[in-house]
Order: C-alpha cells, then structure tokens, then sequence
C-alpha cells in the first residue's frame, strides 16, 4: 500500500497530476481546489491511498492527512466510490462537508455532480456515525457561497471543467457581488 510520496510536479491534467518520484512518473488523483494550487516543477508530499481494481490500481493524493481521512469516510459509504468521494472533496471543502454534517443541511452536499436530495441525506446519516462532534466545533461559515455554487454550475453547463470554474470563481474579488455580475467577472478571467 502506497500511503504517502515526495516528488515533483511533472505535468497537470484536468483531475490529476503526474508526480516524478524519480525513475517513476505517478498519476495522482487529487481534488480539484488542490491541483489549482500546483504548478509544474513544484515539489510536492501527499498523504495517499490506493484504490485496487481487478484490472486498475488508482493512486489519490492529499494534502493533509485529514483530507486523506475524510476520503476514506467517503469510501465507507455505501454507494460511494472513489470518483464520487473525489468529486466530493472537489466541489466541497473538507469544513463545509462537516458543516453539512453539524447543521443537517444535505442541500449543501447536492451542489456535487450526480448528487440528489436523496443520495445527500443518505451521506450525511452515514457521515453523522463516523464524524465525532469534537470534528464538528468550530467549524464556520462554508468556504463556498450559494452565489459561487451558482456560478460554477452556470460555467461547468457552458462546457468549462469544475477545476477552472473554482479557479475563475476563487480569482473574483468579493466586493462583486450579485450572481450575474460574478459570472461575468468569472467569465473575463476565463476569457
């Protein structure tokens, strides 16, 4: 089992990166506010985990152990694999899953692709067993608003990919406000 790596960034694709780890180059799996970070050429240390297949070994790296945690949680729910935990952590930071958790709100867990009401509920009822309640304190405000949710939205239907619609939304500055008005500020840093 790999659990953890050092390397350097060799190249960055959509939803993965290849991290040179020597004579190796390995595609790593990584949530989409991560790889927006990374540059090509940056070093890089990443608590991992392997996903086995009969026919595929998939390698996710993380930041922060606690991500890699939250991760494995994901796995444990039924119906949940690692595309969809990946897809999660994504769309949602790690504080504002655990805010969907402490206040109950499975609104804020369908903002994630292939997410309905349904499904949302039934993560946060398995998530309620497996996040203890000293997880829970302090945990604030959800680090994306309903206005950034909406502009995402708005630009991952116009065919942009969620990890340069979260770019273009985190480069918008906050006085703009109003959903039109930060689409279209979204829009010109796309542009």
């Amino acid at each position: 089992m790999i659990r953890r790596l050092r390397g350097r960034i060799e190249a960055l694709y959509e939803d993965f990166a290849v991290v040179d780890i020597g004579p190796v180059g390995l595609a790593v799996y990584a949530p989409a506010a991560q790889l927006a970070e990374w540059q090509v050429g940056q070093p890089v240390a990443l608590f991992t985990y392997l996903h086995v297949r009969e026919q595929e070994l998939t390698l996710f790296g993380f930041a922060t152990e606690e991500d890699l945690e939250l991760f494995e949680v994901l796995l444990g729910i039924s119906g949940v694999g690692p595309k969809l935990a990946l897809s999660i952590l994504s769309t949602l930071p790690p504080d504002t899953i655990r805010l969907a958790v402490a206040n109950d709100e499975p609104g804020l867990l369908t903002r994630v692709p292939g997410i309905g009401a349904k499904s949302a509920r039934k993560i946060l009822f398995h998530l309620k067993d497996k996040i203890g309640v000293s997880e829970l304190e302090g945990v604030g405000m959800a680090a994306i608003t309903d206005e950034d949710a909406e502009v995402i939205e708005a630009l991952t239907s116009l065919g942009y990919s969620i990890v340069e619609a979260q770019r273009a939304v985190q480069a918008v500055p906050k006085d703009v406000s109003g959903v039109e008005e930060r689409l279209r500020a979204a829009l010109a840093q796309l542009l």
